[in-house]
């Protein structure tokens, strides 16, 4: 039985082309493929300014140091993302405070944000976890006027929406990551957008070693002018190899998006049908791009043996038949909010730490374990089978804050465990076909009691 891997680049002749066109050029570092990409980027995104770097990673590094985060400051992130949005940080001598996501969204709100918030706080990176949008606007309410930069870490989201628009648009600044496991790729890469000409005029020097003549304008001249290094910089370069390829992937973006949603679909018709099992949705504010197609496990006697069992202070999030309407205008579709033993009516915007998802047909109406039907296996017995079945799947996103380097914060984050402990990321790639889709569907069935 041929194997179905967890994720396949699309790439083609197209690509190949690209690529042995730089080659015959003769200019294959940092150049006018480069600056190409840069145009083009800024506008698919409908932002102001785009400075391509050698990695998400290296852009959010840039972005710190343009939005002045120095030594000493706080910087507002989510364990629940991978360990390079915390060292990010790290890299400029700030402290990262580890926040809470939502339960059904995996992204921090606004509300996590602010319990999270210390008189050092200078930034808040949010990130689009797995290509669903976060609510930007409702985190810059709460920053904005604090002074706070928020930075979107946007390196899964090329090509989800916010608010009928790209994710993105409406950032200060963002960063994105063109890995091979995100949906447009160039082998490694990334890219930093901003709205502030000077942010971005900043990173562009910056990512050269902070000369004040760019490679490309010495090498266009026969006399080189002379050049100056003003601050310390780095070597955070694309080439234009890469940048070929963007070009070309990014023309190649609205095809891959449509063909995410359409396979993102089926599973979730499928995974609705199974009791224990919950599906990675758009919430109600705009529209993801499926770079992973992540599943949460309920493999208990109640919701999950997870520490979010019975710590909803009064509401619970399960699911519904449709959107429920009122108070809630921003839970994801599928899901409703019901009214536990006494709490309030505010909206649930992203629906805070402390809450919990669960499976129910119109659901209980206590925030306790207990609610929601289980699967027949917990997430690890589930990745074992599907691995039987020559399929590859990945847990799901991992919690920094326990990993070696961050486990010294010593900070409890109930819903960020409980997601990374019963969450699984199940293949999806553009080439999929029916029948291999049709695989994996048949596996998550066989799991259940």
């Amino acid at each position: 039985m041929s194997r179905i891997n967890v994720m396949q680049p699309w790439l083609g002749e197209e690509e190949v082309e690209a690529v042995t066109e730089v080659l015959r050029s003769g200019w294959v570092a940092q150049g006018p493929r480069v600056a190409e990409f840069e145009r083009r980027f800024a506008d698919s995104q409908q932002a102001a300014h785009a400075v391509a770097t050698s990695s998400c990673t290296t852009a959010l590094h840039l972005a710190l140091v343009v939005a002045g985060i120095r030594p000493g400051d706080d910087v507002v992130v989510p364990s629940f993302s991978f360990v390079a949005t915390a060292n990010a940080a790290v890299y400029v001598g700030a402290r990262p405070v580890f926040a809470d996501v939502s339960p059904v969204t995996g992204n921090l709100t606004a509300e996590t944000v602010r319990a999270a918030l210390t008189p050092a706080t200078s930034a808040v990176i949010l990130v689009d976890q797995g290509g669903v949008p976060a609510d930007l606007e409702a985190i810059r309410e709460v920053c904005d006027p604090l002074g706070i930069v928020v930075i979107e870490d946007a390196a899964c989201a090329a090509g989800s929406t916010y608010r009928g628009r790209p994710v993105g648009a409406g950032a200060e600044i963002a960063a994105w990551s063109f890995h091979p496991r995100k949906i447009l790729t160039t082998g490694e890469g990334g890219m930093l957008t901003t709205s502030r000409a000077d942010w971005a005029a900043r990173a562009r020097r910056l990512r050269e070693h902070a000369m004040s003549v760019s490679a490309a304008d010495r090498h266009a001249s026969l006399v080189s002018p002379p050049e100056s290094y003003d601050e310390v910089g780095f070597n955070f370069r694309m080439t234009d190899l890469q940048a070929a390829v963007g070009i070309v992937q990014l023309w190649r973006l609205p095809e891959v998006v449509d063909r995410r949603r359409e396979l993102a679909a089926v599973y979730a018709k499928a995974v609705d049908e199974i009791d224990g099992l919950r599906a990675v949705a758009d919430p109600a504010w705009g529209t993801g791009n499926f770079q992973s197609f992540w599943v949460e496990v309920c493999a208990g006697p109640g919701v999950s043996t997870s520490s979010t069992a019975g710590a909803s202070a009064g509401l619970e999030v399960g699911r519904g038949t449709g959107v429920s309407t009122g108070s809630t205008p921003h839970v994801s579709a599928g899901f409703e909010v019901c009214r536990g033993t006494g709490v309030s009516t505010e909206p649930t915007t992203g629906v805070s730490a402390g809450f919990e998802v669960c499976r129910g047909t119109g659901v209980a109406t206590r925030s306790t374990a207990g609610a929601s039907p289980a699967y027949g296996m917990d997430r690890e017995g589930l990745l074992r089978a599907l691995a039987e079945a020559g399929i590859s799947a990945r847990r799901g996103i991992m919690a920094a804050h326990r990993q070696p380097a961050y486990v010294s914060s010593g900070v409890s984050l109930p819903v960020t465990e409980h997601l990374t402990d019963n969450t699984l990321i199940l293949p999806l790639f553009h080439q999929m076909s029916d029948s291999e889709q049709a695989r994996v569907v048949d596996v998550l069935r066989q799991g259940r009691r």
